[in-house]
């Protein structure tokens, strides 16, 4: 294989990355404010639409693994012009730091996170993850007490798709699907991480995409080696205590299995699960319309009057 040899890391040296143009293109048609801040040795970065409101959560949304905040395009602009909603990068992805000795289990990065609400300024929210982002999203409500109004998970990661599942075990998968080394994993990605089928976005996608994922392949497989030393932490946290919850799944999710939705009714019998029919593992990005009523329904029914 060619990934990793000097040849290969010559040739990708060389290829422009069109993606840090592209970023600052998307942030301006978003209409969308860029800030920074440190906490815990890492700059965190994150994009801002609308106002915090005193009587009203804000609305936090975390992407998954080898994605970036601005995997939430598709719902940006659909969020209502009173809503302050925030789509930031976990550290060690898009243009957060990522620091070679640092932890990146859901645990760790559910602290920083912890942080930085404070450190941006935020109150009360309302936390939206979607794979990686939901399962650091659930050890976050677990941890924010009367700060996390809601909790909604997107197919998440960390949950057992089957019951009686060891839960100090990682789950078996694919994970050069989530992880490409080369030009035919970057093709695999984001022309099969959805519902299986190629489309014209994926195939897009792999263009303006693939040269920043391949430079950063190394850190990805650093985060998820910290992942799964505790791959079920974010169900371990799941209870009655939760705060109100929201589950989105696509049917035909070939990473994180639709079963794991049963284990939501299990655990937190006050779940609310919405199962998507054709769709994959990104739900915001297959069906923005249909999930993000799904949310907006849930969230006013759960926001503070």
């Amino acid at each position: 294989m060619l990934a990793n040899t000097p040849l290969f890391n010559t040739l990708q040296d060389r290829l422009p990355n069109p993606w840090p143009l592209a970023r600052t293109g998307h942030r301006w048609l978003q209409r969308a404010r860029r800030h920074s801040t440190t906490v815990d040795g890492h700059r965190i970065v994150w994009l801002e639409r609308g106002r915090r409101r005193s009587d009203r959560p804000s609305i936090v949304l975390l992407h998954g693994l080898a994605a970036m905040k601005e995997n939430w395009s598709a719902w940006l602009p659909l969020f209502p012009s009173d809503s302050h909603v925030l789509a930031v990068d976990i550290p060690g992805f898009g243009e957060s730091d990522y620091k070679v000795g640092a932890g990146y289990g859901y645990r760790e990065q559910a602290g920083r996170l912890l942080q930085w609400l404070g450190a941006a300024g935020l109150g009360q929210v309302h936390l939206v993850g979607s794979s990686m982002g939901g399962a650091i999203a659930t050890v976050m409500a677990a941890r924010g007490g009367e700060r996390v109004a809601s909790l909604t998970v997107m197919n998440s990661a960390g949950i057992p798709a089957q019951p009686g599942m060891d839960l100090s075990r990682p789950p078996r998968f694919d994970s050069s699907l989530l992880l490409p080394e080369d030009w035919p994993g970057i093709y695999r990605m984001f022309n099969s991480v959805s519902n299986g089928t190629p489309t014209a976005a994926g195939l897009a996608m792999v263009g303006l995409l693939g040269v920043d994922l391949l430079r950063r392949s190394g850190q990805n497989r650093h985060v998820f080696a910290d992942m799964v030393a505790d791959p079920y932490a974010p169900a371990k946290e799941l209870g009655a205590d939760t705060p109100p919850l929201l589950v989105i799944w696509g049917d035909r999710d070939r990473i994180t299995l639709p079963g794991c939705v049963d284990f939501y009714r299990e655990q937190v019998p006050h779940a609310e699960v919405h199962m998507l029919p054709k769709v994959g593992h990104l739900p915001m990005l297959e069906k923005p319309l249909g999930s993000h009523r799904i949310l907006m329904d849930f969230l006013d029914r759960h926001t503070p009057r």
